[in-house]
């Protein structure tokens, strides 16, 4: 795919954020080591230099790369996503939960697959830079904290080990129908929301 004909165009956005978020189709597309700041200049339609104007080092890209997937998946995977219901408790119950999360995850594998394939991409650059590590899991943490936030309100007696269970749950589904041995289909919305509320109902039981 040429990044050219995906690239936001450069008098939609601001620049850091095109820039940002022309790294990271950049890193669906080419890989770690496709991503330079010449090639994000060039598939943003800029002057040669304005990446780095921006981004002085490749750690510099890097973090603002994080930093802007952040933001995408904050609007794609949002936790605080409830269904539609006037009854409170059961908006903040585990069927309420169930449904979110499936439609979140659901919306993630059917528009956004290139986000995910450059956070993978990202997770793994972190393994090596401790600098970028801290970026990472900072973003990741506001993923993390609503989810905490949400099975403390469905009744769980553990939130925290809980919140680590279901995250690690949906991570691993959104790899295994992206990169993982089911890549060539995308579950139904209601076939995730069967299963994330078998998990949610093992959790939450006792």
């Amino acid at each position: 795919m040429n990044p050219r004909k995906t690239a936001p165009s450069p008098t939609a956005l601001p620049r850091h954020r095109l820039v940002a978020d022309t790294a990271l189709t950049l890193l669906a597309e080419r890989g770690m080591r496709g991503l330079t700041h010449r090639a994000v200049d060039e598939a943003a339609g800029l002057p040669q230099g304005s990446t780095s104007n921006l981004a002085r080092t490749r750690a510099a890209l890097l973090e603002a790369a994080v930093r802007r997937l952040a933001e995408r998946e904050a609007a794609v995977l949002a936790p605080q996503e409830i269904a539609d219901t006037k009854d409170p408790a059961a908006a903040t119950g585990p069927t309420a939960l169930a449904d979110a999360l499936a439609r979140a995850l659901h919306r993630y594998l059917s528009h956004h697959r290139e986000l995910l394939i450059a956070r993978y991409e990202l997770a793994l650059e972190a393994t090596r830079r401790p600098e970028l590590r801290e970026v990472y899991d900072r973003a990741g943490r506001t993923f993390r904290e609503p989810v905490v936030a949400l099975l403390t309100a469905a009744g769980s007696t553990a939130p925290e080990r809980h919140a680590l269970s279901l995250v690690a749950w949906c991570d691993g589904v959104l790899f295994a129908h992206v990169a993982g041995q089911f890549h060539a289909a995308v579950p139904t919305r209601e076939a995730l929301r069967a299963s994330c509320a078998e998990l949610l109902d093992g959790m939450l039981r006792g």
